[in-house]
This record gives structure tokens, C-alpha cells and sequence, in this order.
């Protein structure tokens, strides 16, 4: 498992791993690179995600990457389902499965199991989405924090996409996120796991990297691609692939919420 914040580097080691292995310095038959990250998994969205360039991928493999279309919804329990299968077609070939992406939940999941969560209910998020842009993302937490202080503590005013997550959660099944977390759960997966975290210095130099690569992605045509999957009239803000930072921001720029400088910086 390799693991770490946005722009430490984790591409590029897992890249590393990979020609070690195939190369012979680790005594296995091969490797398979498995993406642990909640957004690659959607087409069309190549720039924003910082996903491995095509020809890279058509070289090296890239498991659960460009799976679904931005229209569909993809879990931590969809996630644990595919990658758990994938480990254990890797192992069985003899072949090294690394794990690579910025997701925790994803590695939480696969390492420690998920509780019996229920699935998510597209009225219901499309409901909540509603409420928070026309009262205010501060309204859902304080109405989250009267209900499950722990999950609203854990979990930021600005954060849509978990904040609807807990209140769906709460709405479903009359109990908080926090308790179904704290129930018994088992590991997805069986066997030794080696995990590592690539770890910036300091949070300056990590803010200083995500400022440098998002603007990169600017540059490289990231409103463009926004605003193609916008005029597709089929995707809107409640889905989980608009939600991802950085679709989000310039997704409600071009709503006309805010001027672009201002969005680029809410997405820095």
C-alpha cells in the first residue's frame, strides 16, 4: 500500500516499484498496480485527477481506473469488492499487487473491513445536495453536529460530499455515521500487507506542491474538460464524480457562483 496527501509523489514510486519488480530485484513473477482513488475511476475526468497519462497506461495496466462513467456511482464497499478480488488474482499469479492512491477510506476499507453501511440513495443525496447550496453548507453541519457530534467534528462545513454521506446515513437508518463505524468489522484481505506513506516535510512545502500542480492542471485545460462534462446535461453537482475538488469549484464557477480566480483558489 502506498499512500500519502495529493502531490507527494506517489505516482512516480509506485511507478518505481513496478520496473523493480519486473526487472527481478523482488522475487515475484511480475506486478499489478491497483488505483486507490475515488475519482480516477470515472472517464473523462483525466486532468483533474491527475491520472496516468494513456500511453503510460496502455505500457503498465492501471487497475480500477476509467471504470465507470461520471454519471454512475462508485463506494468504499464497490471499491473493497473489486480491489480485494484483484489482491487475490495477483497473489495467485505470483505477481505483486501495489496499492496506490490518495483515498484513505479505500485503504481503511480494504484493510479493515467496512461496516454494514447502507447503499447510497440517489433522491435522498439529490435532496441534500438542493438544501446545502440554497441554505448553506453551515446549516447541514450544525444540523449534522445536533445529530452525530462525532462524525460533525471529524468532518468540515465545506465538505459536501461526506456531509451528505453522514446525513443520508442518519436518514436511512436513524443511526449516526460514527456508530456504524464503531461496529465490528473484518478485513477484506488476508496475507501480509506493507504499507508506506510519502510524507512532505512540512505542510508549506505540501501547499506550495498542490498550489504548483493545480494550476499546472489549469494550464493543461482542466476548465475545458469541466465544462464538457457540464454540457453533457446529464451530470449535476449531487453526483459523486462533480463533487471531486476541483470539478466542484470550477463546476460552480460556471454556474456563475464566483469569478475563476476565486474558484481556483477555493480548490487549491
Amino acid at each position: 500500500m502506498l499512500m500519502g496527501p495529493t502531490a507527494s509523489g506517489k505516482t512516480a514510486l509506485s511507478l518505481a516499484l513496478y520496473a523493480a519488480v519486473q526487472a527481478g530485484y523482488l522475487p515475484y513473477a511480475g506486478a499489478e498496480i491497483i488505483s486507490v482513488d475515488s475519482a480516477q475511476v470515472f472517464r473523462g475526468m483525466d486532468i483533474g485527477t491527475a491520472k496516468p497519462a494513456a500511453a503510460l497506461r496502455a505500457r503498465i495496466p492501471h487497475h480500477l481506473v476509467d471504470i465507470l462513467d461520471p454519471a454512475e456511482s462508485y463506494s468504499a464497499a464497490s471499491f473493497v469488492r473489486d480491489a480485494s478480488a484483484l489482491v487475490a488474482a495477483a497473489r495467485a499469479a505470483n505477481r505483486l499487487p501495489i496499492l496506490v492512491g490518495g483515498t484513505g477510506l479505500y485503504f481503511r476499507a480494504l484493510e479493515t473491513g467496512l461496516s454494514e453501511m447502507p447503499t447510497a440513495n440517489p433522491e435522498l443525496r439529490s435532496r441534500l445536495s438542493e438544501e446545502g447550496l440554497r441554505l448553506g453548507w453551515p446549516a447541514l453541519h450544525a444540523r449534522l453536529a445536533a445529530s452525530d457530534p462525532a462524525s460533525a467534528e471529524k468532518i468540515k462545513a465545506n465538505d459536501p460530499q461526506r456531509l451528505i454521506r453522514a446525513l443520508e446515513i442518519l436518514e436511512l437508518t436513524g443511526k449516526s455515521r460514527s456508530a456504524h463505524w464503531q461496529a465490528p468489522k473484518n478485513s477484506a484481505l488476508a496475507g501480509p500487507i506493507i504499507k508506506f506513506a510519502l510524507m512532505p516535510p512540512s505542510r508549506e512545502v505540501l501547499h506550495t506542491a498542490i498550489a504548483q500542480r493545480f494550476l499546472k492542471m489549469m494550464d493543461e485545460g482542466l476548465l475545458a474538460e469541466v465544462a464538457a462534462l457540464r454540457a453533457r446535461g446529464t451530470l449535476h453537482l449531487g453526483l459523486p464524480s462533480i463533487r471531486a475538488v476541483g470539478y466542484r469549484q470550477l463546476w460552480e464557477h460556471l454556474d456563475g457562483l464566483d469569478g475563476l480566480d476565486a474558484a481556483v483558489q477555493r480548490a487549491i
